[in-house]
């Protein structure tokens, strides 16, 4: 006769590391958040590099650079 028995996959009942499960999600959302703020910083840079006549490279450097500090500090 045929073994009907469960075993191994998730599918049919096997128990799940919930505690691993929620780390992997925190992480993913720290990673989503601060990505994000990387992103705006630098569309922000590049806003302020192209329109301010007088703005170079470094100008927009030390911008991105103080919008991800002020970013990080509000996120933390």
């Amino acid at each position: 006769m045929a073994d009907h028995s469960h075993v191994a996959p998730v599918e049919t009942g096997a128990d799940m590391d919930y505690r691993e499960h929620e780390h992997t999600y925190r992480l993913f959302l720290t990673v989503v958040k601060y990505g994000s703020l990387v992103c705006i910083a630098i569309l922000i840079a590049m806003a302020f590099g192209f329109f301010v006549s007088s703005a170079g490279f470094f100008s927009a450097a030390v911008v991105f650079l103080i919008v991800c500090a002020l970013g990080g500090f509000l996120l933390r």
